[in-house]
């Protein structure tokens, strides 16, 4: 993965990155490619692919003609002015307000984080050098999220909201991340759509909080604003449910605490009444039954009313760490691979509320409009997708349910903005499946993909639209390790960042784009996830009177593999989810080696006294039990050996 993330310096020169060939060392944690030292402007024509007349554009520094500077998303308005902006030694972030305190302070410690220098924060008078950051509410044409950004002898960031003038900080950091030189000019920059999102299924797996941090950096970087989570919060008021693939309550406060920050809101969900048997396997008295009796454990009974109960006490305790104003359902694939007429006390309790002409599809409607109303008196706006609004229903979906569309039903993308529902594009084509189909971004990039093409239909306008996000699905856990899926995410993130703030092909070629990716790089505070504390080699790891003789070698998405005398340690045994032993308990054993099994791969985590082994699909731990066998849990769970390490 690039890194982008380029050094501190003092020449005249803008550094990017012209290889992918990476070596740790950046700072805030970022790897370092190899660079050109050519001039910045220079290079930011090469990258764009536009002529160079002369390497004296550079000196010039914002000559009448020059282009925008390199962002992500592109800059579609510049006016470009005489002279350049120099960051130093000596510059102040000039904040008077609380809202400009707020924007500054963050700012600075991401100035920090990048390498930049402690750059104090200061109320008065601007000087040469300096950063002024200003909220201004009379600046009503730059909406909520626009912001107008000046480089010449100072650099300045005004805007009409604190999130406005949080989003041209992110413009300066991709614009020192090339060098400390700027060309002099203007740019009013405001977003197309308001919601501009990844959605991702931490669902069943567990994905590590490192990651989602990494993502709310990135995402808030690219100026994406909106991250939904459907995963499990270990419940105190539900224990029976608390099965692995679990955050606790301080995880998640952490989490959304960093999307506060970054301006990041993170919506989470619990899906239902579909995909529910990560809350009811255990729970068989809320299970569906068909008409031959057998119980249903992913399926929610809707007719009954301590399954609502049930859900709705499952919003209320995500309450207390979530904060974001909007609640989502899921509401997908209820009948995946059956349908109602195996269930006939769904036609009954739809007929007994809203008469004989009612449908089973009219008790799904029913179970999602009391949702919205719960959500409703609780501050929160209902999401659902669109797959159930198949139109065999007469009770319509609640107006102002947004729907969030992804997949081509009976019901189309402009009868849903008609009948009053905000919309936004989750469109298949944006999605990114472990083990199965990626986005085909340099497709989507060249055919100028914009959120008005949803699945079998395209908008004439933006009316009603909300945004677009990319989704991540792990619908074979093991088909993929998260760095993998990192790595895979990046250009389709950065290309829905473009697509969902300005316009959708900003240059020529999608080469072109990519390569304007590359120079601005990642987030200050980015960590990189790929590397290995150890070398390669034959060590011991001793946890107590066990230890484990073995070769250690470097897999190419960061993490090792241990071949110890009779095989490679994997995780295998239990029940599988999702292709993955998700059970608590189960043995880490030695078996045939193989390199395309990712249940083979493990992370060394450095703690206090050693590492803790920790399996790169499962994220359990490896427990040392009393009989000395390896076995995987949960870290809150059972106590991870702390294993030492000497070279055998």
């Amino acid at each position: 993965m690039l890194c982008g993330r380029l050094n501190h310096h003092t020449s005249d020169e803008w550094e990017v990155p012209v290889s992918t060939d990476v070596k740790s060392g950046c700072p805030g944690g970022n790897a370092r490619p190899r660079r050109s030292r050519l001039g910045g402007l220079v290079t930011a024509l090469l990258l764009l692919g536009a002529p160079v007349s002369s390497a004296g554009a550079a000196e010039q520094g914002g000559a009448a003609g020059s282009p925008p500077p390199v962002t992500v998303p592109a800059l579609s308005d510049w006016t470009p002015e005489t002279g350049q902006y120099v960051y130093e030694r000596g510059a102040r972030l000039v904040a008077d307000g609380r809202a400009e305190r707020h924007v500054a302070d963050t700012l600075a410690d991401d100035l920090r984080a990048a390498g930049h220098g402690t750059v104090p924060v200061v109320s008065g008078g601007a000087r040469k050098g300096d950063i002024v950051v200003d909220v201004s509410p009379g600046r009503a044409a730059l909406g909520k999220e626009g912001y107008e950004l000046r480089a010449g002898a100072r650099l300045s960031v005004t805007a009409a909201t604190e999130a406005g003038a949080f989003y041209g900080t992110r413009t300066v950091l991709q614009l020192l991340a090339q060098g400390h030189r700027l060309p002099a000019g203007r740019t009013v920059d405001v977003p197309q759509y308001e919601e501009r999102g990844v959605g991702v299924c931490a669902c069943y797996v567990h994905i590590t909080t490192e990651w989602l941090e990494n993502l709310v950096r990135d995402m808030a970087y690219h100026k994406l604003n909106q991250l939904l989570l459907e995963l499990k919060v270990k419940s105190d008021a539900h224990p029976e449910a608390n099965t692995w693939g679990y955050y606790t309550k301080d995880e998640i406060r952490r989490l959304v605490a960093l999307g506060e920050k970054y301006h990041v809101s993170i919506v989470p969900e619990i899906n239902s009444p579909g995909h529910m048997d990560p809350w009811i396997e255990n729970r068989p008295d809320l299970q569906l039954t068909d008409s031959d009796g057998n119980k249903q454990p992913s399926r929610l009974d809707i007719t009954r009313p301590e399954a609502f109960a049930y859900y709705t006490s499952l919003m209320d305790e995500y309450a207390q760490v979530f904060t974001a104003g909007s609640w989502h359902m899921g509401a997908d694939e209820y009948m995946l691979g059956s349908d109602f007429a195996k269930y006939p006390q769904v036609l009954e309790y739809a007929r007994a509320k809203y008469g004989a002409d009612a449908t089973p599809q009219d008790a799904f409607i029913d179970f999602v409009n009391r949702v919205h109303s719960y959500a409703a008196d609780k501050g929160k706006k209902l999401r659902i997708w669109n797959d159930g609004l198949t139109g065999a229903n007469t009770v319509p979906v609640t107006a102002g349910t947004t729907v969030e569309h992804w997949l081509d039903v009976a019901t189309k993308p402009s009868q849903l903005r008609a009948d009053g529902h905000p919309l936004m594009n989750a469109a298949y084509a944006l999605y990114l499946v472990r083990g199965g189909f990626h986005s085909d971004t340099k497709g989507l990039y060249d055919q100028s993909w914009d959120p008005r093409s949803f699945e079998g239909e395209k908008l004439a306008s933006r009316e009603g639209i909300t945004g677009a996000k990319i989704s991540l699905w792990p619908d074979n856990g093991r088909g993929e390790t998260e760095n993998e899926v990192a790595e895979d995410t990046d250009p389709a993130l950065r290309h829905l960042a473009q697509a969902t703030w300005g316009p959708p092909h900003p240059d020529a070629t999608y080469a072109q784009f990519t390569a304007r990716a590359a120079a601005v790089g990642h987030a200050p505070g980015w960590r990189d996830l790929t590397r290995v504390p150890v070398a390669n080699g034959t060590y011991t790891f001793r946890s107590g009177a066990r230890s484990v003789t073995a070769e250690v070698e470097r897999t190419p998405d960061g993490y090792v593999t241990l071949r110890a005398a009779n095989g490679c340690l994997e995780v295998r045994g239990g029940k599988l989810t999702l292709n993955v032993p998700l059970q608590p308990g189960v043995e880490v054993s030695e078996q045939a080696c193989d390199d395309a099994n990712t249940l083979q791969r493990w992370q060394l985590a450095p703690v206090k006294g050693g590492y803790r082994l920790v399996n790169a699909i499962t994220q359990m731990a490896v427990h040392v039990s009393d009989g000395g066998r390896l076995v995987q849990y949960p870290p809150d769970q059972r106590g991870a050996a702390v294993w030492k390490v000497t070279a055998a």
